[in-house]
């Protein structure tokens, strides 16, 4: 054995050794967790006199708002935090040290200065980089901060992906936003300015809808659930305590952000937007229907994936129920898998019109999930489903017209034109009756490894909006993917002011990228994506 093999050897086992020690860090066994509730008290807020006449007027039903444009959801979960007076429950998968992240991290902050019960729960696979500020924040007295399913290995997540992957591999990507249990928001959004337009790189076009109502208080019941299971584990009990004067700095940082010329160009372009004019003149206009929230059980994350009874689409299926006219499906991440197809390609067969929006490979921000997608897309068309691909830079539809034509919006970060757009919505219509608006993707990982959420609502105008957009203007934004009946190659069809442009490969993408895309098909990692 030569020296320079020896060396390298000996260098490999201590990376391992390295490795080995990092991962047997393991999470605490006993851990104190006081169990809470949603709070009952609250029709005597702010909020809650403020919806008490329009829900007595609608007995039974729940008032509903899609919050389409992107600055509409960052203000209304800022009102809601600025205007709760006893109980913040937040419930993300993702929330992220940026401008809009900060920013409303400061603006719970603020509501617990006032008195208001906040509790946190947020998902620990993208909390990297957090750990100080979310010690902080847990440090409150009237704040707690939970981590779900968190890694063991605060500095080295590596080691937990390495011998605990099957327990985190899984994770809860559930979203939701509650305050005083009088008012929700529910949806595909996460915390971040990717989610809220305020990122040049990534714009996610995304849908939420604000709820008020007897619905508000299932979401608090799907919160109480996560919040009070085994796999929620309280910050203080894997957190450092923070410094003395690290509660000082951080409120040094916001008050720095908020002098930020970004932060602020953003804050004032809240102020002016669409919503904000009509909760000012009194002039929001809510969609009254039945709807009722579904979701996983929490116990999903450490049973088997086989497991039935702890996974979301039976339940999704039961309560959107069998298609007779029409199925529309926007989701980002749709890898439909042998069973999937076969199941739309049978309602195809029968007379139902299935179409699907998703991501094209040039508008995706998740190749493996573009690969897992594709190979069943002939399928899929061959069965007499349409097909629409978002196209990097379009943007989701905003809801009227006076929000598209709005000058304040133009120009502005995540608007409709960015050069980055990409869809994330996960919203479903069945026969222009009824439609699902949360966080489940129409894939492996939302149906067998993850947590899932979210809200079905019986509304002809609500499934009939998303029903009109893929008949009008989502194919104007989207590649239409077909087979040429002459060649039986795919065909990507976009329309331009200049007529329809026709694509033989997936537009947009370098050869690369695709070679990528054909390698990860051959690979068997379904069942991760």
């Amino acid at each position: 054995m030569t020296l320079n093999l020896r060396s390298r050897l000996r260098c490999l086992f201590a990376v391992l050794a390295v490795l080995l020690v990092a991962g047997c860090a393991s999470l605490p066994s006993e851990v104190p967790r006081t169990p809470s509730t949603a709070l009952a008290n609250t029709a005597d807020t702010s909020l809650g006199k403020e919806v008490r006449a329009d829900v007595a007027a609608h007995p039974g039903l729940s008032g509903i708002l899609p919050l389409q444009v992107a600055e509409d959801a960052f203000a209304a979960r800022i009102l809601l935090a600025r205007h709760a007076e006893r109980s913040l429950d937040l419930q993300y998968y993702i929330w992220h040290n940026d401008t809009t992240g900060q920013l409303m991290f400061e603006a719970i902050w603020q509501a617990a200065e006032r008195g208001v019960r906040v509790r946190l729960l947020i998902d620990d696979a993208n909390t990297r980089g957090l750990d100080p500020t979310l010690a902080v924040l847990s440090a409150h007295p009237n704040i707690e901060v939970r981590l779900f399913n968190p890694f063991a290995n605060r500095g080295f997540r590596a080691g937990d992906f390495a011998l605990d992957f099957s327990r985190v591999n899984r994770r809860m990507h559930n979203k939701s936003f509650t305050a005083d249990n009088q008012v929700a928001i529910v949806g595909g959004r996460n915390i971040g300015d990717e989610y809220f337009g305020a990122d040049l790189a990534v714009g996610f076009q995304d849908l939420d809808v604000v709820a008020v109502g007897p619905v508000v208080q299932q979401v608090s019941d799907e919160f109480d659930l996560f919040w009070n299971s085994p796999s929620a584990y309280p910050a203080r009990s894997l957190l450092p305590k923070p410094a003395p004067g690290d509660a000082a700095a951080l409120q040094a940082t916001w008050a720095q952000l908020n002098d930020n010329p970004e932060a602020q160009h953003y804050l004032q372009a809240v102020r002016q937007t669409a919503l904000v004019r009509a909760l000012d003149t009194g002039d929001l206009h809510l969609e009254w229907a039945p709807a009722h929230v579904i979701h996983d059980d929490p116990a999903k994350i450490v049973q088997p994936t086989d497991r039935s009874d702890l996974q979301m689409l039976p339940l999704l299926e039961a309560a959107l129920g069998k298609p007779q006219r029409e199925l529309d499906l926007v989701s980002p991440y749709f890898v439909p898998g042998k069973e999937g197809t076969a199941a739309l390609a049978e309602l195809a067969q029968r007379g139902v019109k299935v179409r699907v929006l998703t991501n094209s490979l040039a508008a995706t921000d998740v190749a493996p999930v573009h690969a897992g997608y594709s190979k069943y897309r002939r399928q899929m068309l061959e069965a007499g489903i349409t097909i629409y691909e978002l196209k990097p830079g379009s943007a989701l539809p905003a809801p009227d017209k006076d929000s598209r034509d709005d000058n304040s919006r133009r120009g502005l970060p995540g608007s409709r034109g960015s050069s980055a757009a990409s869809l994330h919505a996960k919203t479903f219509a069945v026969d222009r009756e009824r439609i699902f608006v949360g966080s489940f993707n129409l894939d492996p990982r939302s149906e067998r490894l993850n947590t899932e959420m979210g809200m079905v609502i019986d509304s002809p105008t609500l499934a009939g909006t998303l029903s009109d957009q893929l008949d009008t203007r989502i194919p104007e934004d989207s590649y239409h993917v077909t087979i040429d009946p002459a060649s039986h190659g795919l065909v990507w069809t976009e329309v331009t002011p200049q007529g329809d442009k026709r694509y033989t490969t997936e537009p947009g993408a370098r050869p690369m990228k695709q070679l990528y895309i054909d390698f990860l098909e051959a690979l068997p990692i379904e069942w991760l994506l």
